[in-house]
């Protein structure tokens, strides 16, 4: 089977490594600095005080070609300016296994309620990933895990929970059945959903308000859960989007509290937007955020916090873009 993962970053470069590690042939579609690093010094994964280096292959994905399976792993707001990579690396017959946050594109299609098949310009602009891959050929993966990258090619495994793994139809595939045995194999928790819907939105609950206000206060997650007014501020967001998962029939069975303490099993880190603001990346919060706002207005579910938090956030990103695009701007 050949495997490629797009996306060598924390979460691509540990699911490279641990596919490595149950013996799979994989690859990694990089570019940059990155194809640089992995190929002088290979794949470095820390993980608690042992460093492992794993030799793949690593090549533009134009090189790599149609692969079996792809791992999609880059940020959800960096995927427009992906798809040319990413159609390099899928055929006919390929399987690919979308590992982002916020809500991905295929998550309404074929889905009933009163958001049947709407693409949400959030997610998919124009609908141009949607055009490319079909829902059929997707497995949903939902990680919970915190992990960073601490240079090209060099990662950080903080904590692992688990990866939830399942087709959007609800079957089970031939793909699917292998790789959660050879993650499993490898040492990671992996489960088989029938649901993965559900475990996505689950999943956003918990993170659609810690990324963005991490961002804003540049804090840690222990930092804002443990500040009471914060705190609160979190549970009025996750309310407002457990009124729309009401509306779409998607109950997660949790109560705020019970989300949150998921949340604080995985330790006091810094969220994947707040590293992005510290590295001077761009802000994954349409996605997030931005997703869950536009479902509210979609189902005419009023969502002041959500709405509010995200114009500010919003706001941070302009000015970030901005300074960004200043310092690269030749001195006159």
């Amino acid at each position: 089977m050949k495997i490629a993962v797009l996306g060598a970053g924390s979460i691509g470069g540990w699911l490279a490594a641990s596919l490595a590690r149950s013996g799979a042939a994989v690859s990694l579609a990089a570019r940059g600095s990155t194809l640089a690093a992995l190929r002088t010094r290979g794949l470095r994964v820390l993980h608690g005080t042992q460093e492992s280096t794993f030799r793949l292959p690593a090549a533009p994905a134009s090189e790599l070609g149609p692969q079996d399976l792809v791992v999609l792993a880059v940020k959800a707001h960096d995927l427009p300016a992906a798809l040319g990579e990413l159609r390099a690396l899928i055929g006919s017959h390929t399987t690919v296994v979308a590992a982002m946050n916020g809500l991905p594109w295929w998550f309404f299609h074929d889905f009933p309620g009163p958001l049947a098949n709407v693409a949400l310009e959030s997610v998919d602009p124009g609908g141009r990933l949607a055009a490319l891959i079909a829902p059929t050929q997707v497995i949903g993966a939902v990680v919970h895990a915190s992990a960073c990258r601490l240079e090209p090619g060099r990662i950080q495994v903080k904590a692992v929970d688990r990866i939830i793994l399942g087709a959007t139809s609800g079957h089970v595939s031939a793909s699917l059945t292998w790789l959660v045995e050879s993650l499993s194999g490898a040492g990671v928790p992996t489960q088989e959903s029938r649901q993965i819907r559900l475990d996505v939105w689950a999943k956003l609950w918990g993170n659609m308000n810690m990324g963005p206000l991490s961002a804003l206060t540049r804090a840690t997650t222990g930092r804002l859960l443990d500040d009471p007014q914060v705190h609160a501020l979190c549970l009025k967001m996750m309310t407002e989007m457990a009124a729309c998962g009401a509306r779409l029939g998607l109950d997660c069975e949790l109560d705020p509290l019970e989300r949150i303490a998921i949340t604080r099993k995985l330790g006091d880190f810094r969220t994947s937007m707040l590293q992005d603001l510290e590295s001077g990346a761009a802000l994954e919060y349409g996605p997030l955020l931005g997703a869950v706002v536009e479902v509210a207005q979609r189902l005419a579910v009023p969502a002041p916090y959500c709405e509010a938090v995200l114009g500010l956030i919003r706001q941070l990103a302009i000015s970030s873009d901005a300074q960004r695009s200043a310092a690269l701007a030749p001195a006159v």
